[in-house]
């Protein structure tokens, strides 16, 4: 089976379009899940399935200078939203692996700094 992952792409113009796609981070909750699942079953030696909590995520977006992409009086929830949406656009357009995903969070031995420095990654990497 292959995989079609330009499918699921709308022309976006900016990252703030990225991050606010509502459809887009809902593909990226399962993204991160997985991800950080895969991370902890390499590190315990067995499969574990767990998901990211949405303070982690809210806190990679300020630490990885994405808070200015995003509109004013936001909650937490929006902000985990555009982490997960960035996530999973940088997958689907393949500047991301899952396998960079997964080695970053597993080296990283806190949640958020594992995070940020993907989302980093990903907003380096992203051209519009």
């Amino acid at each position: 089976m292959t995989l079609h992952k330009e499918q699921f792409l709308r022309d976006y113009e900016s990252l703030s379009q990225v991050l606010t796609d509502k459809p887009l981070a809902a593909l990226g909750d399962a993204y991160a899940n997985f991800a950080y699942s895969m991370a902890l079953s390499r590190k315990a030696g067995s499969p574990r399935g767990k998901k990211v909590k949405g303070a982690p995520l809210a806190e990679a977006v300020r630490r990885a200078g994405l808070r200015s992409y995003l509109p004013s009086r936001i909650d937490k929830h929006v902000l985990s939203d555009a982490a997960e949406a960035l996530l999973v656009y940088a997958w689907l357009k393949d500047v991301i692996t899952l396998e960079e995903s997964v080695d970053v969070l597993e080296k990283n031995d806190n949640l958020e700094e594992g995070l940020t420095e993907l989302l980093v990654r990903a907003k380096g990497r992203i051209k519009f």
